[in-house]
């Protein structure tokens, strides 16, 4: 650790590992430091759902950002990425109305509508189960499990230092103090998404930051043919930065809750992700609090699986994991607080880090280093031709 950098990363999660991309690009030297053996936090335990046409404002501008860095990486690292869109399924007309609604807002232009048969057309919904839905075709898919780490490993193979099974002990201008020792860095970034807690309290009381777990599922199960995409339902309108001013999803929040208050009671969000290898990533029900209970109710997982057995008409659904995510939670979607001079702790703190993570991490490099240029690689050259 006798090495001088130029950016210390706290935090090996996508979050810091954009920020070492955005550092790289400049011409910079970067460490990463994480206590972990390799990428394992909630990057790597989520959908993978690249969701970029349900952002807005900041969110919107991290997401279109971030979707570019997404294409380019992909190439460069070796992992797969889909780019075919999200299908948003309505069962109700008061969700296809919020979809209208939220169509025009955008001009039409990144939002299609989608009949029921058009629907089915796309992914295998049971008959009779969609009175229409959507199409956003800007949105990507990544297999979580495989891209974070693909990442990782591209960033090592081109020159950033990772320090693994490294707990850091407190972080000051110019220092990151370790397990191992002190890493000296010119500037220094906090990217431990919502354990922000650990190393800075006072930022995460001030902040109202809180952790969010996930219960999710990987199942097999007898679909009539594969996901083409993405499948959101009417639950996610919900939650999505984009909808919040759409004038019916007030209403439809209300209708959902008061529907089927076993599912609002575990706060579940019916969102459906197929890996490559045919698998499909089921979830998710979700708690939030200053810390999460590890312990998972069985009835959110027979919840969870009642939604996409009656969704997709479906019969045997096999489960080949359960497994919890956290994220942090607060009021604002993003964190960027500089706690000393050249310091900087972020966190996305909205659930959506794979969408927005990296445009984020860009955005927060290019203000600490403004006068190092961005470097265009070949991939992103070809992509803009």
């Amino acid at each position: 650790m006798g090495r001088h950098y130029d950016l210390a990363i706290v935090g090996g999660g996508i979050v810091g590992l954009g920020h070492a991309v955005a550092a790289l690009r400049r011409g910079l030297t970067v460490a990463v430091v994480d206590r972990a053996s390799s990428v394992e936090g909630s990057s790597v335990r989520g959908f993978g759902h690249l969701c970029i046409t349900g952002q807005e404002g900041e969110a919107r501008a991290y997401a279109e950002l971030g979707r570019e860095l997404w294409l380019t990486l992909a190439v460069e690292a070796g992992f797969w990425l889909g780019e075919a869109g999200t299908v948003v399924v309505a069962q109700a007309p008061d969700e296809l109305a919020v979809l209208e609604e939220f169509r025009d807002t955008r001009g039409g232009h990144d939002v299609r509508m989608l009949t029921p048969a058009d629907v089915r057309e796309r992914v295998p919904v049971a008959d009779g189960v969609a009175v229409g839905g959507a199409f956003f075709p800007a949105d990507l898919q990544v297999d979580p499990r495989e891209a974070a780490p693909a990442i990782a490993r591209w960033l090592d193979a081109h020159g950033v230092d990772f320090f693994w099974h490294t707990t850091v002990t407190g972080v000051e201008t110019g220092r990151v103090h370790t397990s191992r020792g002190r890493v000296s860095a010119d500037a220094v970034v906090v990217a431990v998404d919502h354990e922000v807690d650990r190393l800075f309290p006072g930022i995460a009381e001030a902040h109202g930051i809180q952790r969010t777990g996930l219960d999710m599922l990987l199942v097999e199960a007898d679909f009539d043919r594969p996901l083409t995409a993405p499948v959101l339902t009417g639950r996610s309108l919900t939650r999505a930065s984009g909808f919040a001013r759409v004038p019916g999803v007030d209403a439809l929040r209300e209708r959902l809750a008061a529907e089927r208050p076993d599912l609002a009671a575990f706060d579940i969000d019916q969102v459906f992700a197929q890996r490559p290898d045919g698998s499909v990533l089921l979830g998710a029900a979700r708690r939030s609090g200053d810390d999460v209970p590890p312990f998972q109710a069985e009835t959110a997982f027979e919840l969870l699986l009642d939604g996409a057995r009656a969704l997709f008409g479906l019969g045997r659904v096999r489960v080949l994991e359960r497994w919890q995510g956290v994220h942090a939670t607060a009021a604002d979607d993003f964190l960027v607080s500089s706690p000393a001079p050249s310091v900087r702790v972020v966190s996305v703190t909205s659930g959506i880090g794979m969408t927005t993570g990296l445009g984020l991490a860009d955005r927060v490099v290019d203000e600490l280093f403004a006068t190092a240029p961005g470097v265009l690689t070949a991939a992103a050259a070809a992509r803009t031709r």
